[in-house]
């Protein structure tokens, strides 16, 4: 987790900017689904059920941190606590708190107006006046994974992975399997279709994409395995240049790049994400006048488009979102 949203005003996705913050200071790229600490008691990253699998009854599980909660076969008040909360909207699953900040912005804000803030960071009093009987938090704060678990069972999740496993993790923690299976199904339907049509309309097989985006401090980055990357470099649509091909194989969610290798790494279609932040606003305008930028292929090709960055992100309401918007982009 991270303080970008109340600090910075909304600049970037939490789904770059946790992970920007905890570690791309030093190391100028992340791995994706490891935010603060490598995996310890479950590599996989799977919450693992104890002896007891019966679906009535209260059943152990351990988190991707290692630590093992009692949960309830189908727990009611939920309080989820990270930047994929629209994942419980494909289940069906009304939590009862969240920290609004992470909703603010996005493609699904407007259904959650009147959710319970637990604040950011987490207001201890207001998780105890949900009386929650089960917390999900994307946090990998160890001092406040314990003051949580006091209130109710609490596991820490793993909030980027892949969207199908999250979402049929969370399906397994919820009682909601099927419904997992049944959006994930139906979503696949889709956005198979969705890359029928852009086919169909001209987007040549083999085309290549890729992704950037400035923050602040000029510090312009690539995207891998985050946000709309998830989305373009599907299995029937667009493919990422060998350097972003590499990041994927090393399971890179981002990395931070000099505009001088933008030749090397731009692919045949653009899209740049508008960041929120004046500073990294000034830094993006700066870039698309430069002589670098305007001699890539795909700027002579008219092949760049522009999204709001907070609403790119990995979560399943997005993820449905830009099924509809990225065939509008692609005709601008």
């Amino acid at each position: 987790m991270n303080l970008a949203r109340p600090v910075s005003t909304l600049f970037f996705t939490a789904i770059l900017s946790a992970a920007l913050l905890s570690g791309c200071a030093g190391s100028g790229s992340q791995k994706t689904g490891d935010t603060a600490s490598k995996q310890t008691a479950n590599p996989a990253g799977t919450p693992t059920a104890a002896a007891d699998k019966s679906a009535a009854s209260p059943r152990k599980v351990t988190d991707y941190k290692g630590h093992t909660a009692e949960i309830p076969a189908a727990a009611k008040k939920v309080i989820f606590y990270g930047e994929t909360f629209s994942d419980l909207d494909a289940l069906g699953v009304q939590a009862v708190g969240t920290a609004t900040t992470w909703l603010s912005g996005t493609v699904y804000a407007d259904k959650h107006k009147n959710i319970t803030d637990i604040g950011f960071p987490i207001n201890l009093e207001k998780v105890l006046e949900l009386a929650p009987d089960l917390i999900l938090t994307g946090s990998t704060d160890e001092k406040e994974y314990e003051q949580l678990n006091k209130i109710a069972p609490t596991l820490m999740f793993n909030t980027f992975l892949p969207m199908k496993e999250r979402l049929l993790q969370l399906g397994d923690l919820l009682g909601k399997k099927p419904e997992a299976e049944k959006w994930l199904a139906d979503y696949d339907t889709r956005s198979e279709a969705m890359w029928k049509t852009l086919r169909d309309a001209g987007i040549k097989p083999g085309e290549t994409a890729s992704v950037f985006t400035y923050y602040p401090g000029n510090r312009l980055f690539v995207m891998a395995s985050t946000g709309l990357s998830q989305v373009l470099y599907d299995k029937n649509g667009f493919l990422p240049t060998p350097p972003i091909q590499d990041m994927l194989d090393e399971k890179a969610g981002f990395k931070q790049i000099s505009p001088e290798v933008l030749p090397k790494i731009a692919g045949d279609r653009i899209f740049i994400l508008t960041p929120v932040v004046k500073e990294a606003q000034q830094s993006t305008e700066e870039l698309l006048k430069s002589r670098i930028w305007l001699d890539l292929p795909a700027v002579k090709n008219g092949h760049v488009y522009t999204l709001d960055i907070l609403k790119s992100g990995s979560d399943a309401a997005t993820r449905e979102w830009l099924l509809n918007e990225i065939p509008v982009l692609l005709k601008k």
